[in-house]
């Protein structure tokens, strides 16, 4: 009767399990629903006219838009005046930066044209995991290692290039990767070149 259990148990979880990812969508749907009606009830209860709330609504919508696109081609002069404001507010122009550089690096809008993906022994010798170059001195290499499978957490390394092996992986894979932990590897040819 015990090993019945278990097993009602186990298969439970991983029933519960298998409706994690479309639990996760379903409550970033819902976040971005309840978003859009706050925002939508706090113009409309200024204006009290759905036409007026609507017109605010588009140009809102393509002012982010124009703003997105100044940004990709690096002609922002929004942006540009708002980094000027925060960089005269000490402790928040810190803040603000690092922010700026995080999202930017993610988002391929830093100096480097992709975020380069390697392997590194971590944490000992002969452990091998993936981690995204975040900036290089010469033979010296910055190296962020995320977590599994929470990628935004992790830890920043600094180490020789003798150190990491490169991997054909793209950003999004290495996330995939991650977030999958392990069950998303599709460079299984690359574990030959880790020593």
């Amino acid at each position: 009767m015990s090993g019945l259990i278990k097993k009602l148990i186990n298969l439970f979880l991983i029933g519960v399990l298998a409706f994690l990812p479309i639990f996760l969508i379903v409550q970033i749907v819902l976040f971005l629903k309840q978003l859009w009606s706050d925002g939508y009830a706090l113009v409309y209860g200024y204006s009290e006219n759905v036409f007026l709330t609507v017109i605010l609504f588009s140009f809102s919508f393509l002012t982010f838009a124009y703003i997105g696109y100044r940004v990709k081609t690096g002609k922002s002069s929004i942006i540009a005046l708002i980094d000027a404001v925060i960089d005269r507010i000490p402790f928040l122009n810190t803040i603000y930066r690092v922010t700026k550089k995080i999202v930017n690096m993610f988002s391929g809008n830093s100096q480097q044209e992709k975020l380069d993906v390697v392997y590194t022994e971590y944490p000992k010798d002969g452990v091998w995991v993936p981690a995204y170059v975040t900036n290089k001195k010469n033979d010296m290499y910055v190296l962020f290692i995320p977590t599994s499978p929470n990628p935004t957490s992790g830890f920043t390394v600094i180490v020789h290039e003798s150190k990491v092996v490169k991997s054909t992986m793209s950003i999004e894979e290495a996330t995939s990767f991650i977030v999958s932990v392990g069950v998303d590897f599709n460079h299984m040819n690359e574990i030959s070149q880790l020593h």
